[in-house]
């Protein structure tokens, strides 16, 4: 697989191997993600690009090879210690805590660095939030929650977000939204590596895509030459 992106890059995983007890589930993961990028990882369910997203971050139980971020090598640090460095993640179960208002889960992450969004630039970006501000996570729509859980770490200063599954069974207003609300994100200088079944959508909000194949990354496809390799991909993802 030819990766042409690789110079200068924000995040370099080479040689990640991953485990969940005797399980090994990543095979080798490589792929870069260079400043300002989004970048997408497509493939079908169980080929590992969820567990790619908590190998970097470090939730993985057990992993091995580099992730280089900003030029450090991060594979032996504990997820605290990553998300200091600017790393944030978003998960497909969002985590949302019930109890606690828009206002108060959107405050509740500590600020890492400057940079980050500010309450009201995350009220512009999602209006639905601010007229739900007083309202506690379980009052939510599926939309709303996955609003929230994205809104949540942009407040950080992080500068690589790790969405996993945003727009999953979610309405297709709600998906609009997230895309618009990520190409805004781009704008202002975040990077951001987006896990996704929808590669319609991913297509409408990304520069490149790495396909995902049992552990292993097995292609690399520009967004700019997606139309010319649909039947490529549909192969890959069985669609």
């Amino acid at each position: 697989m030819s990766d042409k992106a690789s110079d200068g890059a924000l995040l370099r995983v080479e040689g990640l191997q991953g485990w969940y007890g005797e399980s090994h589930v990543l095979h080798g993961i490589d792929f870069t993600v260079n400043p300002g990028e989004v970048v997408t990882l497509l493939g079908r369910n169980g080929a590992g690009k969820t567990s790619t997203l908590l190998g970097i971050m470090g939730i993985l139980p057990r992993r091995e090879g580099s992730v280089r971020f900003n030029g450090n090598e991060i594979i032996g640090l504990q997820p605290r210690q990553i998300a200091r460095l600017g790393i944030a993640i978003c998960p497909e179960e969002r985590g949302i805590f019930a109890s606690l208002n828009v206002e108060e889960n959107l405050m509740l992450p500590p600020r890492i660095a400057d940079g980050g969004l500010s309450v009201e630039r995350i009220f512009d970006l999602f209006p639905n939030l601010k007229e739900r501000r007083r309202s506690q996570g379980t009052k939510l729509s599926g939309g709303e929650q996955q609003m929230l859980a994205i809104a949540r770490i942009l407040r950080t200063g992080a500068k690589l977000l790790l969405l996993d599954e945003p727009t999953e069974g979610l309405a297709p207003v709600i998906v609009q939204q997230i895309g618009r609300t990520i190409a805004a994100l781009k704008n202002e200088g975040f990077t951001i590596v987006l896990v996704e079944q929808n590669f319609r959508f991913a297509a409408s909000v990304a520069d490149r895509h790495y396909v995902v194949d049992q552990g292993r990354v097995i292609d690399m496809i520009p967004n700019a030459d997606l139309q010319a390799n649909m039947d490529k991909l549909h192969a890959y993802l069985g669609v």
